[in-house]
C-alpha cells in the first residue's frame, strides 16, 4: 500500500495518531522522498531532461558527426565528461541525488562515443561503420567501446553511490550479451541458434549478479533494479526465441515463465512478472491457435482454470501472513531482510 497524506488525516479521524504526530510524520516522509524516484512533476522534469541529454549523445548522433573525425569527436565527448563531473559534483555536494545520478550517467553514457573518436583517430575503425549503427547492429567491434564503458561505470560507482549509474552500465551488458556470439565465435553474419544461447546465458548471468547486489544492498538504496531489468529481458528474449516443434519444451517453457513470476512475488520485482505474463499469454496463444484451434471445450477449460487461479489467490491472502512466516524462517537472514524490504 502506497501512503499518502490522505491516509494520515483517515488515521487521525480514527484516533490512531493526532495532528501533531500526523504532520511530523508526514514531513519526515517527504524529505525521505526527495531522492526515491517517483511519478511527481519534478521528478519527471528531472528524468525528462537526463534522457534527452543522454540521448542526445548516444541514440540521436546523426550521420552528419563523421565530418567532424576522430580526433573532434573525442575532444567533444571529453568536454561533454568533464561538464557532467562538474555537474555531479555540483549536485551531490547539495544532496540532490536524482539530478547527480542523471549527470553521472550521462558520463558514462560518453565513453563508447569517446572510445569510437580514439580509435577512429588512431585509423583502427573501418569505413563503413558510423557509430549511430552502436545502437541499432549487432557487431564484434562494439566490443571495445562496451568494456571502456563498464570500465568508466565501475569508477564513477566508486566514485558516487548512485543507483541511476547503474542504467547504462546494465544496458552495455544487454548489449554485450548480443555482440558476443559474433565476437567469441568470429562470426561476422552471425548463427542465430548460437545467440539466442549466449542471450539466455548472459541474460541468467546478469539476473545472478543482480541479486547479489540487491543481497548486498539490501539495506541501501536500489542498486539492482536495472541489472534485473536488461537481466531478465536478455534471459527472456533468448528464451523466448528458441523454436522447438515439441510439446513438452513448450511446456517447460510455460512452467519457466510460471517460475518468473513466482520469483517476481518473492522479490518484489515486477520485471520478472511482466515478463513471465508475456511468455505465459504466449503459451496460452499457441494452445488456443494450434493445438486446440479446433476444440469447443478448450475455451471453457481455460476460463475455469483461470477462476480456479483466482480462488488459490482468495485462499492465499486469508493466510498469506501464516504461510509466509513459515516459509521465511527455512531461508537464511539476509535473504529474509531482502524480502521484508521489498514487502
Amino acid at each position: 500500500m502506497q501512503l499518502s497524506r490522505g491516509l494520515l488525516t483517515e488515521a487521525t479521524s480514527k484516533g490512531l495518531l493526532n495532528e501533531a504526530q500526523a504532520d511530523a510524520l508526514w514531513q519526515f516522509l517527504a524529505e525521505r522522498g526527495q531522492d526515491t524516484p517517483s511519478f511527481r512533476f519534478t521528478h519527471i522534469l528531472y528524468y525528462l531532461g537526463g534522457l534527452i541529454a543522454i540521448g542526445a549523445m548516444t541514440l540521436f548522433i546523426t550521420l552528419g558527426w563523421e565530418r567532424f573525425g576522430g580526433l573532434w569527436i573525442l575532444s567533444i565527448a571529453l568536454a561533454y565528461a568533464i561538464a557532467g563531473l562538474l555537474l555531479t559534483e555540483f549536485f551531490q555536494n547539495r544532496h540532490l541525488a536524482i539530478p547527480a545520478g542523471l549527470t553521472a550517467a550521462f558520463v558514462v553514457a560518453l565513453a563508447p562515443l569517446a572510445i569510437y573518436g580514439l580509435q577512429m583517430a588512431l585509423g583502427w575503425w573501418p569505413e563503413g561503420h558510423p557509430y549511430r549503427e552502436y545502437h541499432t547492429r549487432i557487431d564484434w567491434r562494439w566490443m571495445m567501446m562496451e568494456l571502456a564503458t563498464l570500465a568508466v561505470g565501475a569508477l564513477m560507482l566508486m566514485r558516487y553511490r548512485l543507483p541511476f549509474l547503474i542504467m547504462p552500465v546494465a544496458v552495455t551488458l544487454w548489449y554485450m550479451s548480443m555482440d558476443l556470439t559474433p565476437f567469441l565465435f568470429h562470426d561476422a553474419d552471425g548463427d542465430w541458434t548460437k545467440r539466442k544461447l549466449v542471450s539466455l546465458w548472459f541474460g541468467l548471468f546478469m539476473i545472478v549478479v543482480a541479486f547479489w547486489v540487491d543481497i548486498r544492498t539490501r539495506h541501501e538504496k536500489d542498486y539492482a533494479f536495472w541489472i534485473y531489468l536488461f537481466g531478465v529481458l536478455a534471459f527472456w528474449c533468448g528464451l523466448s526465441s528458441m523454436r522447438s516443434d515439441s510439446e513438452i519444451n513448450k511446456f517447460i517453457y510455460m512452467c519457466i515463465n510460471l517460475l518468473m513470476i513466482v520469483v517476481g512475488a518473492i522479490l518484489s520485482r515486477r520485471v520478472f512478472a511482466v515478463f513471465g505474463g508475456l511468455g505465459i499469454a504466449g503459451y496460452l496463444g499457441h494452445l488456443a491457435y494450434s493445438v486446440f484451434k479446433d476444440s469447443l471445450v478448450f475455451p471453457f477449460a481455460l476460463t475455469l482454470i483461470g477462476l480456479a487461479v483466482i480462488f488459490i489467490g482468495i485462499v492465499w491472502q486469508r493466510h498469506e501472513e501464516a504461510l509466509t512466516a513459515r516459509m521465511r524462517a527455512m531461508l537464511p537472514s539476509p535473504l529474509q531482510e531482502l524480502i521484508a524490504r521489498g514487502h
